[in-house]
């Protein structure tokens, strides 16, 4: 897991490749290896796992019948008798019925098991929600990873694949942690904590981690960040001092919208941001919820204030963007602060540019500044006038029609 923590410098990597070398990593761990199930529907040469075939070769009861078209190639699809990823075809059906019976392996043949199942985000819970909310009833662990996430971030594949409601989907089922990383570090700590809480302590949970395929620097992991990244929330980069002040919250690719509307807010509006990001909205949401019932059956006790509250309370407006619909985003508006603005991706995907999509889903660092200036209006720290000047001069138009219905 270290090697994440530094970043990768200059190197323009996606989440999902990142993840992918983390596999490699557990597969070849000689304690733990053994016990990893990789599990892939289709799409695996679109993951960057083809480097798997050959490591670790595709189970088949029978073996390689046939020889492969790609076999004089460096990575070969190589099937086996002892190999170890499970290519169920383009099944999703079938892949969720073999991450079931990995996943309760601990329970039934009293061999712990930890699957990986890879894929496009948009064919998880939307395909087969009923085998996952099966899953998560069985007590089933593992990781479903939903990859070639967001519904601008996967640009050019249209209404089929841009996915914007997954997290909202696994919102529904109690047991599973649903996490929307942006950075590779951030992914690494929380397949690190998966493994310790289902492999070590048995917690009865399972994890949802979308990945996207934009190439941009990872970063270093800030110090002090674990605890928040686990919990759903930290600092990433804090804005300069400010007579005016808000929070930008961003998740996943979004992040780095957040961080351009940073400098914008900051060089042309003279406004301080502070850029969080946000691994989990869910998480921030359920610990809230905890504390509001806690407080309720213990009303003669000093009340419990949610972590997100810790965070965000009195530090200014809100504007939290993400690449799903902005219900994700509104499952912590009670407690994140007022004003509280979301922008989100709600509408059906469409084939373009991600620079157009993001602007066309209002997500993008123009509308983000915009949203922030709106908020300081809200909080007669800004005049409606500057902000009018502010939708000109980012170029936006305040007469199209809302890309829900677009």
């Amino acid at each position: 897991f270290a090697e994440f923590a530094q970043g990768s410098g200059k190197l323009r990597v996606s989440t999902t490749i990142a993840f992918v070398r983390l596999l490699r990593n557990l597969l070849r761990d000689k304690h733990l290896g053994k016990r990893i199930v990789p599990i892939i529907p289709d799409e695996a040469r679109t993951f960057g796992m083809d480097p798997l075939f050959k490591e670790l070769g595709i189970y088949s009861p029978l073996g390689q019948r046939y020889r492969p078209v790609d076999a004089e190639t460096l990575l070969p699809y190589r099937e086996a008798t002892d190999g170890q990823m499970i290519e169920e075809g383009i099944t999703e059906a079938g892949a969720m019925a073999t991450f079931t019976a990995a996943g309760t392996a601990y329970a039934t043949l009293g061999q712990p098991m930890i699957p990986f199942y890879v894929f496009y985000s948009m064919f998880g819970f939307q395909r087969t929600m009923d085998q996952i909310w099966a899953f998560g009833d069985a007590r089933g662990r593992g990781f479903l990873m939903g990859a070639t996430a967001g519904r601008t971030t996967l640009n050019g594949e249209g209404l089929q694949h841009e996915d914007g409601h997954s997290h909202l989907l696994a919102s529904a089922i109690p047991n599973v942690r649903a996490y929307d990383p942006a950075f590779a570090y951030e992914t690494a700590v929380i397949v690190e904590e998966g493994l310790r809480r289902m492999l070590e302590a048995g917690d009865d949970v399972f994890y949802y981690i979308t990945l996207y395929n934009e190439n941009y620097p990872m970063p270093a992991m800030p110090e002090g960040s674990k605890d928040g990244i686990l919990r759903g929330l930290y600092l990433f980069k804090p804005g300069v001092e400010g007579r005016r002040r808000v929070q930008l919250l961003g998740s996943g690719p979004i992040v780095l919208q957040a961080l351009r509307a940073q400098e914008i807010l900051q060089d042309r509006y003279d406004v301080a941001a502070d850029v969080w990001s946000v691994t989990s909205y869910q998480l921030l949401r359920n610990e809230a919820l905890e504390c509001e019932r806690w407080n309720r059956l213990h009303p003669d006790e000093r009340p419990r204030r949610p972590f997100v509250a810790e965070q965000l309370g009195g530090k200014g407006p809100v504007v939290a963007a993400s690449d799903y619909m902005k219900a994700v985003q509104d499952q912590i508006a009670r407690w994140a602060g007022q004003p509280y603005l979301p922008l989100g991706t709600d509408g059906f995907g469409r084939s373009d540019t991600r620079e157009a999509l993001r602007r066309h889903f209002e997500v993008d660092a123009e509308h983000i500044t915009v949203a922030a200036l709106h908020t300081l209006a809200q909080c007669e720290q800004f005049s409606p006038a500057d902000v009018a000047a502010a939708i000109r001069d980012q170029g936006i138009d305040p007469e199209r029609i809302d890309p829900r219905y677009a």
